[in-house]
């Protein structure tokens, strides 16, 4: 009882430091919380008083109409008054002129009386007129008894829409500051999750497990307490045991090789005599060396329009990297190479150097990732990081529409299992993240064993459709894509055509038969996929 005690006492306080820290972070988000509802009670009272102030001003530019209407009510009657004595006063100088001209032409000294019927007619004229002005001046109150001169509307239209246009700012910036804060209870709430799991998987940890193996004593063999506390800093025990056992595979490793020779069933980057110095590459320096080959290579194929051999250009590489130091190299990579087949990566690069397959799978699983990755990320309105599960279950649906609903259910448990939360969000760009040594992430890797799945189906719907045929032209290995796979573009089955009778688009049309296993075989080796549902689906 006393050695479990002794043993587990490191766990103890290690749950006494963990359960520090978390009470620390608990505390900073707390103070962090009372600043920022500090800061948002501030600015809310702000708007607040914003808010009235614009009310205050409305209530006066509406006391102010009120009182234009009132002055235009005034003029406007000022000015029916001055019209009417304009009028009056132009009806009597009419009169007095007419009766000059009268008296001036007659010469008659007395004149006559004027005739009581016309004057009755013209009163009943002038009444109608009246009458008429009447109705006129009620229907200009009525229509246009509430207008304000067009400069003062224009004022205070400008000014609504500026203070309108500050509202609507004002309101964005509280959103965003509610959103702000609502994500940071979230946030809060994972961490006291997290805290409580991790209280919960000590417990278990501590009646359950057993002692944790003495790494220290590897030290001595990794060459010092110095060398063990680089290599095994911050590592779980799966990866110090892959770490310790390729360490061993090191030290087991032979100093030198022996050169195969420069015959020309060698290939070229190996084609040294000789001893060759083991520069003793580890598995990471392995990874980066095939990526930024395949990276170059890519650029300058582009480049020159013309896809150039691997091997020709590894060798090309390495020489420009290391000059008369290239064989060295070219030697320790295909030893580590050699020794790590069960990694995909490495085991891939392997099969293009022996022309197994072609370096279309390599880009294609590349794009691949890149496709789900930028699928996800656009599906990421919020910008956040987060999907919740039917956001990535959408966004899978997206990126695959044409795989079926079991395929999807197994990306997205693999996504929820690797990232280890089934209710909340799900970081997704943490699918993506490679190891120190360039491994993918189950979800990825899993994703590429389902693409690789599809496509040996999707050849085996090709064999079926050339069944009885031993061999096959370029019509009729046409004519059975379209069957199967009637949405394929023109220039994709082209692609496909040329890399089975090994021609250019040119010469496709006269290219020779070729056996059909060697057909499918060929395009197995190549990165061929369904472009469109099968013809059963199409409705």
């Amino acid at each position: 009882m006393r050695e479990q005690i002794r043993e587990l006492a490191p766990l103890r306080t290690q749950l006494v430091l963990v359960s520090e820290q978390c009470e620390r972070r608990i505390l900073t988000l707390r103070e962090e919380e009372r600043a920022e509802m500090k800061a948002l009670k501030e600015d809310k009272r702000r708007l607040q008083r914003v808010i009235d102030d614009l009310r205050e001003k409305q209530r006066a530019l509406e006391d102010q109409v009120c009182r234009l209407q009132e002055d235009l009510a005034a003029q406007y009657l000022a000015y029916r008054n001055e019209y009417d004595a304009r009028k009056l006063l132009i009806a009597n100088i009419g009169s007095m002129s007419y009766a000059t001209a009268e008296e001036t032409n007659d010469g008659e000294e007395v004149a006559e009386s004027e005739d009581p019927v016309k004057v009755k007619l013209a009163l009943k004229v002038c009444r109608e007129d009246l009458t008429k002005a009447q109705v006129e001046l009620n229907r200009l109150h009525a229509e246009y008894g509430d207008v304000v001169p067009r400069r003062d509307w224009e004022s205070l239209d400008r000014s609504h829409r500026e203070n309108v246009q500050k509202l609507e700012t004002l309101q964005i910036d509280f959103d965003q500051m509610k959103t702000e804060y609502d994500t940071l209870l979230e946030v809060h709430k994972q961490v006291l999750s997290e805290r409580d799991s991790l209280q919960a998987e000590l417990e278990v940890f501590q009646g359950t497990s057993t002692p944790r193996p003495d790494w220290e004593s590897c030290a001595d063999i990794l060459g010092g307490s110095d060398r063990w506390t680089e290599l095994f800093q911050g590592q779980s025990s799966q990866q110090r045991l892959l770490v310790l056992l390729e360490n061993l595979a090191e030290r087991a490793s032979k100093d030198f090789f022996d050169g195969q020779g420069t015959g020309s069933d060698v290939p070229v980057f190996l084609r040294y005599e000789g001893q060759l110095k083991n520069v003793r590459l580890k598995k990471a320096d392995v990874v980066r060396i095939i990526k930024e080959v395949m990276k170059q290579k890519y650029a300058v194929d582009e480049e020159q329009g013309v896809q150039s051999n691997l091997c020709e250009f590894l060798h090309t590489y390495l020489e420009r990297q290391h000059g008369e130091h290239a064989g060295d190299w070219a030697y320790s990579l295909m030893d580590v190479i050699h020794y790590h087949l069960s990694d995909d990566l490495l085991s891939l690069f392997s099969d293009i150097l022996s022309g197994k397959v072609d370096e279309s799978l390599y880009y294609g699983q590349l794009q691949l990732g890149n496709h789900v990755l930028k699928t996800l990320t656009q599906n990421d309105t919020a910008e956040s990081g987060i999907l919740t599960v039917p956001q990535l279950s959408e966004a899978l649906k997206e990126a695959f529409p044409l795989k079926n609903e079991h395929d999807l259910n197994e990306l997205i448990s693999a996504a929820q299992a690797e990232l280890e939360n089934n209710e909340g969000g799900l970081a997704y760009q943490r699918l993506f993240i490679e190891d120190s040594d360039g491994q993918i992430r189950s979800f990825l890797s899993l994703v590429k064993k389902q693409a690789t799945a599809e496509r040996h189906h999707y050849i085996n719907q090709l064999r079926i459709q050339l069944e009885g045929k031993r061999e096959v032209d370029v019509a009729e290995l046409r004519t059975a894509f379209n069957v199967i796979d009637p949405s394929l573009h023109s220039q994709a089955l082209d692609i496909n055509l040329c890399f089975v009778f090994l021609v250019e688009p040119d010469n496709l049309n006269h290219a020779l038969p070729v056996d059909t296993e060697v057909a499918l075989q060929r395009l197995l080796a190549a990165d061929v996929s369904r472009a469109g549902p099968p013809p059963s689906h199409t409705n």
